[in-house]
């Protein structure tokens, strides 16, 4: 006679609703960070501005001024008087981004624009937070 035994219960368990909650923390933190799309060589206070930022990326050359007037391109320190023929060897790059300090006096920045000029770039942009 066969003799019918009572099923054990299963007492593992069920990993379906935690690999859920997992996926959905991942997702909503890959939503929520900040993907940072520009390079920076140094840290520096910007000015801010309510104007919304520009979407299009262009090849550009980044010059960095900071606070103790040091001019920085693509993260290499050289004088002013230098500046013009770096930027004229840029082998054709049509863009220039300036990240100056917000302390900076304008006029350092507006003789940096005109070296810009001078060099026949005429894509000059400024950084903001």
């Amino acid at each position: 006679m066969r003799i019918k035994r009572l099923q054990e219960e299963d007492f593992r368990p069920d990993l379906t609703p935690l690999v859920d909650v997992v996926f959905q923390l991942v997702i909503f933190f890959m939503v929520s960070s900040v993907f940072v799309s520009y390079t920076r060589q140094m840290n520096m206070d910007l000015p801010e501005s309510a104007g919304k930022s520009a979407t299009e990326q262009v090849d550009s050359m980044t010059i960095e001024i900071t606070r103790a007037e040091q001019v920085f391109l693509n993260g290499e320190e050289l004088p002013l008087t230098s500046l013009v023929d770096k930027l004229q060897s840029g082998h054709g790059i049509p863009a220039v981004v300036i990240r100056a300090h917000k302390g900076l006096p304008y006029g350092l920045v507006m003789e940096v624009m005109e070296i810009c000029e001078s060099a026949g770039i005429t894509d000059i942009r400024t950084a903001v937070q």
